[in-house]
């Protein structure tokens, strides 16, 4: 694919993608969610730059091809080590490099990369620039809070986004909620601050230029198709999609993207089974992908049956296709 050809294939992506989420948003995550969604932009966790400095890179950063397009979340705060991860991602064939300036965890301050960057966004325009140097038919974006602590974020996002724009980042993630870095673990970061959508959609107002996509406690394509509706140019889910992959992504493609792609559960599962099949015959063990399918039929006729023998079984040694198979049995054909 030509590197304008993949940019505008990233660009469209973005009207939906599912959010980088630790643990969860794996390959073999990505690899269902790519099964019920050919357009959806998918991200990976985030990945710090130093560990694909010096460690595995070809674990690091493994994925299919049918992940595409696909993006990486970088950790970091060092602008030589960033630019020379994405060099390196650029070679593995990811869409899009993603700066991560919003997780809260005491790992990630510790590190000084993350949410705490907010307060430097100095700091963020001289990685960009650095990480868009290095880039190869890459876009380089940056995904951010409103703001942290006791900023006000209705001074604070606007100079960010100003700051970091002038470094040559297009498309910002906005997760429209604060982050407290003292006082409330990551979890509680994602529920208690309060949410802000009007500041965001006035960030859109104040920057027509950049492409702002919308984060934070968005749980349907109704609210999506919303958020759309009044301007935004994406909206990134992530909890609702992990939890309930049928409910956000089997009618993506058709509501978002207007294109014919449609795969209900029953036949996602039924895809699943080659990939399963492939990977324990790596080594590999079934719960590290079932674990992602848990939620396949949440809401629906024998979903409790479908997690309890998954969730029962799938870390026994033994365990592979045909226990899948005898979960989805226990499933009734009006949850297909």
């Amino acid at each position: 694919m030509a590197d304008k050809d993949k940019k505008y294939n990233v660009l469209n992506a973005s009207r939906l993608s599912v959010a980088p989420m630790m643990d969860w948003t794996d390959r073999h995550c990505r690899y269902l969610h790519r099964i019920l969604s050919r357009k959806t932009l998918l991200y990976t966790e985030m990945i710090t730059a130093q560990a694909i400095l010096h460690g595995d890179q070809a674990q690091l950063l493994a994925h299919d091809s049918s992940e595409y397009p696909l993006a990486l979340q970088l950790g970091g705060s060092d602008p030589a080590e960033l630019a020379e991860a994405v060099r390196i991602a650029s070679e593995h064939g990811f869409s899009e490099v993603n700066l991560n300036v919003g997780c809260p965890s005491d790992r990630v301050q510790s590190g000084s990369f993350g949410a705490v960057l907010m307060e430097r966004p100095e700091l963020v325009a001289e990685c960009a620039a650095a990480m868009i140097g290095a880039a190869r038919g890459v876009e380089i974006t940056v995904k951010c809070r409103i703001g942290v602590d006791r900023q006000d974020p209705e001074k604070v996002l606007p100079k960010f986004l100003d700051t970091v724009s002038q470094a040559g980042v297009g498309r910002f993630a906005i997760h429209a909620r604060k982050a407290w870095l003292e006082g409330l673990s990551p979890k509680e970061n994602r529920d208690i601050p309060p949410l802000d959508y009007p500041l965001v959609l006035r960030m859109k107002q104040q920057f027509p230029a950049l492409r702002i996509v919308i984060n934070g406690g968005i749980s349907s394509l109704e609210q999506a198709e919303g958020f759309l509706a009044q301007g935004l140019d994406g909206v990134m889910i992530g909890r609702a999609a992990y939890h309930d992959p049928i409910a956000i992504l089997q009618m993506a493609d058709r509501r978002i993207f207007g294109c014919d792609h449609l795969v209900s559960a029953h036949q996602a599962v039924g895809q699943m089974l080659p990939y399963i099949e492939a990977h324990l015959q790596g080594g590999g063990r079934l719960n590290q992908i079932s674990r992602h399918m848990l939620g396949l039929f949440a809401g629906r006729p024998g979903a409790r049956a479908w997690r309890r023998v998954l969730s029962e079984g799938a870390h026994l040694d033994w365990a592979g296709p045909a226990l899948v198979e005898r979960a989805l049995a226990e499933v009734g054909n009006d949850a297909a």
